[in-house]
């Protein structure tokens, strides 16, 4: 089935809408539940793809895993497998996160190496680095990454770029290593707080989590645990963009807005009202968006997943911003879609200006990743007429009942399958 979104424009988006568990941690809060025996249970996670297809992961290591709604429980074997199948890993990058865990549970991981969204360059050499540094040995091997150890020691780590999935990997492993591991240069992202707070409560010991250097105990066992999902910080960045470039109302909840603060602050400077509470905020915008700057960067600078929604609010934006990339090299690949919706853009390296327009014009579309696609249905919502936008199934990966929410806040958007 090939299925696409059909965006009339001209809405103003109005209302309130709550977001779900965050993408880029539960998927990792299942992996992490590898590394004890018994039921874990996670609550708050998104109803998107990617959680059925990591249950596809985990049950071929030997896991029973079961999806209700929101809840997601994982029945952790005595024995886990060692060798995540190819089929499921290759469709989603976060499968890379079962190869601290396996690493440190089973003595041996072998991950196919994993597939995901077309946004640049993402190699595996700090990953393995960091397993390296802990005593295991590492190799890429028939289309694998492959890491084997006998024993894991604690060990001084610094990581040469703050990255969210090597410090996953390293702190799921050093969490069961032989004495304590420093971590210098860790990513500071609230899904890896949430991580840390998962394992800890399994009974690891890991302190430093929000700064850029953690500290790891290693302990000999972990206990399963129960666990509640923090709110999707981008789907709630999602909604906040979606008020501003609409000129609407949008009371979004479930969400910390500290872990939105610069992408909420560049909001203010564009023209928004932006109030926030304790778990969440409201945006409301009654005029035409002003230009603002943005540059990507490891949190708590912008979200590189945000990026779409700053381009999409610069093109119709009254002036001229520029928006420079500093995390994925490919994300621009966006920009050439927005010129099919009459953007006035210049990619010049990992910079891009945009000269606001005062409309964009509907046409056809092609998502090429989760946050293109959600950026190019905003897109379509301040465009002219009706925009076609196709490969939803992106997504889907990463926004719960996208279409319904838009539709409740006001938008005219229909899904439409083949």
């Amino acid at each position: 089935m090939k299925d696409r979104f059909l965006v009339t424009g001209g809405a103003r988006l109005e209302g309130s809408v709550r977001v779900d568990g965050a993408k880029n941690s539960v998927l990792k809060l299942m992996a992490a539940s590898l590394l004890a025996e018994g039921t874990t249970t996670l609550n708050n996670c998104p109803e998107i793809l990617d959680v059925p297809l990591m249950k596809d992961v985990l049950e071929g290591l030997g896991c029973s895993v079961t999806i209700d709604g929101p809840t997601v429980t994982i029945n952790t074997p005595a024995v886990v497998s060692s060798r995540a199948d190819f089929d499921a890993v290759r469709q989603f990058r976060a499968s890379v996160a079962v190869l601290g865990p396996l690493t440190a549970r089973c003595g041996e991981a072998i991950v196919a190496l994993p597939g995901g969204d077309a946004i640049g360059s993402r190699p595996l050499d700090m990953h393995q680095s960091g397993l390296e540094k802990l005593g295991a040995t590492t190799h890429i091997e028939h289309g694998a990454v492959v890491a084997r150890a006998d024993k894991l020691v604690g060990a001084e780590i610094s990581l040469d770029f703050p990255s969210v999935g090597a410090t996953e990997n390293i702190l799921a492993a050093a969490v069961l290593a032989e004495g304590t591991t420093t971590l210098d240069n860790a990513a500071r992202e609230p899904e890896i707080m949430d991580l840390c707070d998962m394992l800890n409560s399994m009974g690891a010991r890991i302190s430093g989590a929000g700064t850029s250097t953690l500290t790891i105990e290693g302990v000999s066992k972990l206990e399963p645990t129960t666990h509640t999902v923090i709110g999707d910080r981008i789907v709630a960045g999602t909604w906040a963009y979606a008020a501003a470039m609409t000129q609407g109302d949008i009371t979004v909840g479930g969400i910390a807005p500290r872990h939105l603060h610069l992408a909420l602050e560049k909001l203010k400077i564009a023209g928004a009202e932006v109030e926030t509470y304790e778990q969440g905020f409201r945006v409301r915008m009654n005029s035409r968006p002003k230009a603002v700057d943005y540059q990507t960067l490891p949190f708590p600078g912008f979200p590189t997943d945000l990026q779409p929604m700053a381009i999409g609010i610069a093109t119709i934006a009254d002036g001229v911003s520029v928006i420079t990339e500093n995390v994925f090299e490919s994300r621009f690949r966006f920009v050439d879609e927005m010129l099919r919706l009459g953007a006035d853009a210049t990619v010049d390296g990992h910079h891009v200006v945009l000269r606001g327009v005062d409309t964009l014009s509907s046409t056809d579309v092609w998502a090429s990743d989760i946050r293109a696609g959600a950026g190019l249905v905003l897109a379509g919502l301040v465009a002219d007429g009706e925009t076609t936008v196709h490969d939803v199934y992106h997504i889907d990966r990463g926004y719960p009942k996208f279409v319904e929410r838009l539709n409740a806040l006001g938008a005219n958007i229909v899904r439409l399958t083949d």
